[in-house]
């Protein structure tokens, strides 16, 4: 099944919402982890993240997510944003990283650590100006 049929199924048959957790991580050479998703046709690189689970508080379903797709361990996670965008809430954290990010799961094709002028051009350019604000310090 095609990625964008699969995300709008999953959109259009929940009866309230849905909410996912990303999480934004910058190293201490000023660079930001994204993943090359399957799920995101349009714009598949992006911050790592995916849907919470039933019951599942939201800092820790970005810990599930980002250990189930990179390995990575999350620290210092804080809430940075929550947008509500029709029948879906985003919900946007700030962490830091232990361990090395590798791709762990079948929804990524690829973990990479990109400086502000490198983000790859098949990402959002709402992911990306969030990601310059925050190295400028604008936010």
């Amino acid at each position: 099944m095609p990625p964008s049929l699969r995300m709008t199924i999953i959109r259009t048959t929940q009866e309230k919402f849905t909410v996912s957790v990303a999480a934004i991580i910058i190293n201490e050479n000023d660079e930001v982890l994204l993943l090359d998703h399957v799920l995101r046709p349009a714009s598949s690189w992006g911050f790592p993240g995916g849907f919470i689970e039933h019951g599942e508080q939201p800092a820790d379903g970005v810990k599930r997510e980002l250990f189930e797709e990179t390995g990575l361990e999350l620290t210092d996670i804080e809430l940075f944003r929550m947008q509500t965008i029709v029948r879906h809430i985003e919900i946007l954290f700030r962490a830091k990283a232990v361990g090395t990010a590798s791709v762990k799961s079948r929804e990524i094709k690829a973990v990479g650590w990109f400086k502000i002028g490198e983000m790859p051009e098949n990402m959002s350019r709402k992911q990306k100006t969030i990601v310059e604000k925050l190295l400028k310090g604008s936010l």
